[in-house]
């Protein structure tokens, strides 16, 4: 999303999304964290196996995701109206 539909959102929505944000980031670390552990465990346990696969490839999935708003473009816009 460019800055121009950035600056059409009200304030409200801005600290929103801000928020938002924050929280797919804490649970999108906690879930590639979670699935390197199973990573780890399984070629400890098993060694390179085609289940390894799995993990690694949904770990690139939420690693490749784009996010709605970019994250300064967004903070810069919060800035200017004073809301952080």
């Amino acid at each position: 999303m460019d800055q121009k539909e950035l600056a059409a959102l009200t304030d409200e929505e801005l600290l929103q999304a801000a928020k938002k944000m924050k929280s797919d980031a804490i649970i999108n670390a906690g879930f590639i964290g979670f699935l390197i552990g199973i990573v780890f465990y399984s070629v400890f346990k098993n060694g390179f196996g085609f289940f390894m696969l799995i993990p690694l490839f949904l770990i690139y999935k939420l690693l490749n995701k784009k996010p709605k708003y970019n994250k300064q473009e967004l903070e810069q816009l919060l800035k200017d109206r004073n809301l952080k």
